[in-house]
């Protein structure tokens, strides 16, 4: 197991599911939300490359967000957050002067997050989700029965169901583009390099560098999101470099796999049967006497 400063041990959600031991590195994003200039660029590029349809050509009244969120057709979405502060109340001292109050643009390109543990793939009754030989999870449309039992399940939001397919559908990390050994459309797309791609090691390594970056140029308030194999969901294979908490990116703060309790509710279900099976046998013994 490779172990970086920040994160601990990094998980082979990819060994775990049966793949051989000299499966691809596990890949995913790094997302670096400093950068992200709201360009759209990623969710142009998903949707051409996955053939998804338009979706979000009105504006919303939230801001310049058009989409609104991630969803069975939006795989990529740009969230726009508009503050206004002093630039100490921002985080961001010396980036003007320290009593007037400015206009601070706080944009990220969601996606997906691949999680290590991962509800989705617990509650799916036809083995349509699954995992795949680089870490990521994908959804077979010919499999999936369009149930929905996954959407509730994933603690991001992020799985939906199509209206013209009647199937779910999230982000699958352009898995037929990393078999022929090629980039995600979005990350290939993004002119920043807000979005990037590779071995989540890696990209591990390189956030924790770029946020003691932005630390010592006195942007305090940066810091990461969804890297630590210690949270809720054991760590995501898609993860954030945040200039302000979880929440104001529409980001639950504190993730957690929901199918965590299946199994201790199991067999407190399998002990109830047991004792009921139990006492009912009990009772016709008796009777019979």
């Amino acid at each position: 197991m490779t172990r970086n400063r920040l994160s601990g041990p990094l998980a082979d959600p990819a060994g775990e599911a049966g793949y051989p031991s000299d499966h691809p590195e596990r890949v995913g994003f790094f997302t670096d939300t400093s950068v992200c200039i709201g360009c759209k660029a990623c969710e142009v590029a998903c949707k051409e490359w996955n053939l998804l349809p338009e979706d979000g050509l009105d504006l919303t009244g939230m801001s310049y967000d058009n989409t609104g969120e991630l969803g069975a057709t939006t795989w990529r979405h740009v969230a726009f957050v508009e503050q206004r502060g002093t630039a100490v109340d921002l985080g961001m001292p010396g980036m003007g002067p320290d009593g007037d109050e400015q206009t601070r643009w706080l944009m990220s390109s969601d996606v997906c997050k691949h999680c290590t543990h991962a509800a989705c793939l617990d509650v799916c009754p036809t083995g349509a989700l699954f995992r795949t030989e680089y870490g990521t999870v994908v959804v077979q449309d010919d499999v999936c029965n369009g149930c929905g039992y996954c959407v509730p399940a994933c603690p991001y939001g992020v799985i939906d169901i199509r209206p013209d397919t009647g199937g779910a559908a999230k982000c699958t990390l352009c898995q037929d583009r990393l078999g022929a050994g090629l980039m995600p459309a979005c990350a290939t797309a993004c002119p920043t390099e807000s979005i990037q791609y590779g071995p989540l090691d890696e990209l591990r390594r390189r956030a924790e560098q770029r946020v003691e970056e932005l630390h010592e140029q006195g942007v305090t308030s940066a810091r990461l999101y969804g890297h630590d194999p210690g949270d809720g969901v054991g760590g995501d294979g898609a993860f954030f470099l945040l200039l302000d908490d979880p929440e104001v990116y529409g980001l639950p703060p504190d993730p957690v796999v929901t199918t965590r309790d299946l199994p201790s509710m199991w067999r407190h279900a399998a002990g109830a049967a047991l004792a009921a099976a139990a006492l009912v046998a009990g009772c016709f013994i008796g009777s019979e006497r």
